[in-house]
């Protein structure tokens, strides 16, 4: 009896789970234990950026390297591996460097006039009373909002020389203040670089600040009433104001938009390509270049793909500076 009872109440031996049960326990211990669950969650938006995006990249980095063109796609003639030529007859090409002058002065202009002009609209919105505010914002930001065609298309038509409404204009003005040119019938889009990139600068100018002054709106919000009012109240005016105070506490949003602008600004195709008739290349800035030699006649995939690197690296160092600049400004940590 005692010998069935001690049998009864001796130990026994745990079998091991096994199974899909303990799999998954496993595996959520490896996840926990490497904190991979962020991981994780990004992974679905990560291969999405990756097909969309990497896998197009890794096409035109091959394609580079590559003359390819439309005889390659049709198989009438072999892929040829031509190394780093496309690179050499971009760098040799003088339409490729008007082509990044036009670029860069451009930018260099229009986007300290863009930030310029939504800093004065957004200082205006913040001493609206609300409801004004919210109509004026949303007003402007139909300008923002309207696709880059249909407003690159009414433009071409207000510059019009044949009825534009900018020459008609002009023309009754008188000479002494808009000078002596004869602008009944000027076209803007073939008298050269300079009054092409005019048109477009307003054109860009006039649909971009709404997003920079909303910015700056809901930056300015941020900022405590009782550092402005202290300020007034010793003697400060409006530029001291704006130069000590606002300024500095809205820093990073300004070097937010200043990426952005900097990048939109630099890379415009829409606008150029509407305005500027194709065959003019000393009009050209590098997008315009980029698609005359990518899908031109007969066109070059692979010295496009060259190209397109080309311009990726320009945009990824401007990137890296900012970031660095944000770094050094306190802007991220």
């Amino acid at each position: 009896m005692a010998q069935s009872i001690r049998s009864d109440h001796a130990p026994r031996s745990v079998p091991r789970l096994s199974g899909p049960g303990s799999a998954r326990e496993r595996l959520r211990t490896f996840i926990r234990r490497h904190k991979l669950a962020p991981y994780l969650l990004l992974a679905p938006a990560l291969i999405g950026i990756a097909l969309v995006l990497l896998w197009p990249l890794a096409q035109v980095a091959i394609y580079s390297f590559q003359n390819y063109g439309l005889a390659q796609i049709t198989g009438v003639l072999p892929t040829q591996w031509v190394g780093f030529a496309n690179f050499s007859t971009t760098f040799t090409d003088p339409e490729f460097w008007l082509s990044l002058r036009n670029s860069v002065l451009f930018a260099v202009v229009a986007v300290p006039l863009n930030l310029l002009v939504g800093t004065i609209v957004g200082l205006l919105l913040n001493r609206l009373g609300k409801k004004m505010s919210i109509f004026v914002s949303t007003a402007a930001l139909l300008a923002w909002a309207t696709p880059p065609v249909s407003a690159s298309v009414l433009f071409y038509w207000m510059f019009n020389p044949d009825g534009g409404i900018v020459d008609w204009a002009l023309a009754r003005m008188p000479h002494w203040l808009v000078g002596s040119t004869d602008w009944a019938g000027y076209n803007w889009a073939t008298n050269g670089p300079v009054q092409a990139y005019t048109m477009i600068a307003i054109l860009v100018i006039w649909q971009a600040f709404p997003f920079v002054a909303v910015t700056l709106l809901a930056g300015l919000k941020t900022i405590p009433a009782e550092l402005t009012e202290a300020a007034r109240v010793d003697g400060a005016g409006p530029w001291r104001v704006f130069r000590r105070i606002t300024f500095p506490l809205l820093k990073p949003i300004y070097l937010v938009l200043l990426l952005l602008s900097v990048i939109w600004d630099f890379n415009i195709f829409t606008q150029s390509y509407i305005i500027i008739s194709l065959g003019n290349q000393n009009e050209y800035n590098l997008s315009m270049y980029i698609y005359d030699k990518a899908f031109g006649f007969p066109p070059s995939y692979g010295l496009g793909g060259a190209l397109a690197l080309i311009f990726a690296l320009i945009l990824l160092v401007v990137t890296v500076g900012y970031v660095r600049a944000s770094i050094r400004q306190g802007a991220l940590t």
